[in-house]
């Protein structure tokens, strides 16, 4: 069973003597941060009943199922060499813990909020002929705890100094052979107090300089600013050049009013003469209202995260709020994607509305859930924690069902009803004008290579850590950075647009409503092949488990960055259309 508890933030203050509760949590492959599995799985000390601690929606999406152990903790009281439990582990349990050994499994715990990580056992290859393999089993632990006054700061575990038990094939260390009664051991701990000058408020200090996991993010400052200048330059190039060539156009067009149209045929500044065509209404227009629903939607997701981080709500010692609230504002933004939608989709003169409302709404919950499915039924059929209980499952449904969906629907609703006429400088004729050829270079796959790469490229620096960060262990706190660099990429995105649809109007080409869409949102495409670069280069991920969740995740966060990038790039080229043609003096 699963319980729930609302987050709240307690220093818990103890006195000498208390006992200090040690939680057990999850175990799992050191290279494999998303394939865990409950502590209790392997044949460890256990106690007869096992309670578990009440866990927060964050902590429970995090794979986290914490409970108790036999650990006997005191605040300020040291203990030396205490037995935990003496096992009798038969053959089957000895392999499996070799198993687990030797795909370097390690172990979380969890003492005040603070989690403590330890390998399960030690593992050694040496010589080519002959070969030595030898695994052993870390049977004693000592428990390292630092205090400030009445509150725990920090706490480690360590092997220093200590013997492990061999677990050799066929046989047991000490004599113990693995036969018919078994192999023994006596599992083991000491537990030593030690007092420290950090306060309380800055414990996550302490937690974040620990190094069990390999260190990633350093302070990267100096790739962003190059990142920045190249950005800045990106900009002012494209800003420069296309008003530079604007100016040439407008004074080209506007040199007598009464002016005959013909002589607009020659070359690449033809815009002008598609001034009835380039307000025609796209095809598939309840799909492109939906996308700019979703993205927005996102995009107001994004920033709220990111701002929620700012003001330091997310820190180390809170399991999985991260989650939490990305879950929470999802469902609350749903109004903004049904009103972004409905409204858009009423004012380019859709009629079926309510599909309209539908399909805004599954646009992104309908490959969420295919992914999800998919990604859980794995983990459950590997017994892993990541696989989510029953009751975990109908609380998010009923969040989307009691929350997300209504809101969709409201949203449409006073989005439907509060759309106004669509904004049009000029007449748009009812037979369209005819395209003519269009070169190579302004084909669709060309405006998506050159409009997915260049975001890509402003980003590519920070999506390292980003990577490492939701595919590891580390825990990100440079939020100001990660601001500026979204912020970068919404800004490239946009300026990248209006470069693209200004060259596919010069050629007399009026399609640029999906065009648009699609250029900019190419940029997924390139972080969903970067996903597969850091998999294989970057990171030691392997085996089934872990492969379907960071393809099956990263194939939807590449999805995510579309809708995003191809919101932002559709609303800013239809600014700029907008401008130019109301700049232009009309017969």
């Amino acid at each position: 069973t699963t319980y729930y508890e609302v987050i709240i933030i307690i220093i818990i203050s103890y006195k000498p003597g208390d006992p200090v509760i040690l939680y057990v949590n999850k175990v799992g492959p050191y290279h494999n941060p998303q394939e865990t599995y409950h502590y209790y799985t392997l044949p460890v000390c256990r106690p007869k009943e096992v309670r578990h601690k009440a866990l927060s929606l964050g902590e429970v999406l995090d794979g986290d199922r914490m409970a108790e152990s036999l650990y006997n903790i005191r605040f300020k009281e040291n203990t030396e060499r205490q037995t935990l439990c003496k096992l009798t582990l038969s053959e089957k349990e000895v392999d499996q813990l070799r198993e687990a050994i030797e795909e370097l499994y390690y172990f979380e715990f969890v003492l005040d909020d603070i989690p403590i990580w330890g390998f399960v056992g030690y593992m050694e290859e040496s010589g080519f002929l002959p070969h030595s393999h030898k695994v052993g089993l870390w049977t004693h632990l000592d428990l390292n705890i630092e205090y400030n006054g009445d509150s725990v700061i920090f706490a480690n575990v360590s092997v220093k100094d200590v013997k492990p038990e061999p677990l050799e094939e066929g046989g047991g260390g000490a004599g113990h052979g693995v036969g018919s009664g078994g192999l023994t051991v006596t599992h083991t701990y000491s537990v030593r107090w030690f007092e420290s000058t950090l306060p309380h408020s800055r414990r996550a200090e302490r937690l974040r300089d620990y190094s069990f996991f390999p260190k990633t993010l350093e302070i990267h400052w100096l790739s962003i600013i190059n990142s920045l200048v190249l950005v800045v330059l990106l900009l002012g190039f494209v800003i420069i050049i296309l008003m530079r060539v604007l100016k040439n156009d407008f004074a080209r067009y506007n040199v007598e009013e009464d002016g005959s149209c013909d002589d607009l045929d020659q070359g690449d500044n033809g815009w002008k003469i598609i001034h009835t065509d380039v307000f025609r209404f796209p095809p598939y227009k309840s799909l492109l209202c939906a996308v700019l629903g979703v993205g927005a939607q996102f995009l107001t997701l994004a920033t709220g995260i990111i701002v929620m981080a700012l003001l330091g709500m997310f820190n180390v010692h809170r399991h999985g709020a991260i989650n939490s609230a990305a879950i929470v504002l999802y469902a609350l933004t749903s109004c903004v994607s049904g009103y972004c939608s409905c409204s858009f989709y009423t004012q380019i003169q859709g009629q079926r509305w309510v599909w309209n409302i539908i399909l805004t709404s599954a646009l992104f919950s309908a490959p969420l859930f295919f992914t999800w499915s998919v990604v859980n039924s794995v983990h459950w059929w590997s017994g892993s924690t990541q696989a989510l209980p029953a009751t975990t499952v109908l609380l998010l449904l009923g969040a989307w069902v009691l929350v997300g969906f209504p809101l969709t629907v409201i949203g449409g609703i006073v989005g439907k009803n509060r759309a106004g006429n669509f904004q049009a400088p000029c007449r748009t004729r009812n037979i369209p004008r005819q395209i003519p050829q269009q070169p190579w270079y302004k084909h669709t796959a060309v405006h998506m290579a050159i409009g997915g790469f260049l975001p890509f490229s402003a980003i590519s620096v920070e999506l390292y850590y980003i990577f490492a960060t939701a595919w590891g262990r580390e825990h990100y706190t440079l939020y100001g950075i990660l601001l500026c660099v979204f912020a970068i990429l919404l800004s490239v995105g946009a300026c990248i647009s209006v470069a693209l649809t200004y060259f596919l109007l010069s050629g007399e080409d009026y399609r640029w409503r999906w065009r648009s869409v699609l250029s900019t949102g190419s940029t997924g495409t390139f972080i969903f092949v970067y996903s597969l670069f850091y998999y294989h280069n970057r990171s030691n991920m392997s085996g089934l488990v872990q492969s379907v969740e960071f393809f099956g995740y990263s194939l939807l966060t590449a999805f995510v960055f579309s809708l995003m990038l191809g919101t932002v790039s559709f609303w800013a080229s239809l600014a700029f259309i907008r401008y130019i043609y109301r700049s232009l003096k009309m017969d």
